[in-house]
């Protein structure tokens, strides 16, 4: 049992940086369906991408989410990072990320 082969190695895909009538059609296509994305893998031609599912997903997670926080660390937050880097050493990340999945 592997790896199913990634779609961003097929032909006529698109790489790249992404434009903004593409951005606009994915978070259009994501908030059509509340959120709910189900699969990756479908998601770019029901929304009308020339893109893979991974390259979607990578966008939306990382750069599109209206609910990511940008910008410095407040001082609370940069507080609170060391204090559980103190105690939990460099694993403190996963817990980090469970409770404050914002940044």
């Amino acid at each position: 049992m592997g790896r199913s082969p990634c779609c961003c190695h097929d032909a006529g895909v698109k790489k790249g940086p992404w434009t903004e009538e593409e951005d606009k059609a994915l978070v259009e296509h994501i908030q059509k369906r509340g959120g709910n994305v189900g699969s990756w893998r479908g998601l770019p031609k029901a929304a009308g991408l020339n893109r893979c599912g991974k390259s979607c997903r990578l966008r939306w997670t990382n750069y599109l989410r209206s609910d990511i926080k940008r910008g410095n660390f407040s001082e609370e937050e940069e507080r609170l990072i060391i204090t559980l880097h103190a105690s939990l050493g460099n694993k403190y990340v996963v817990r980090v990320k469970s409770n404050y999945s914002t940044r």
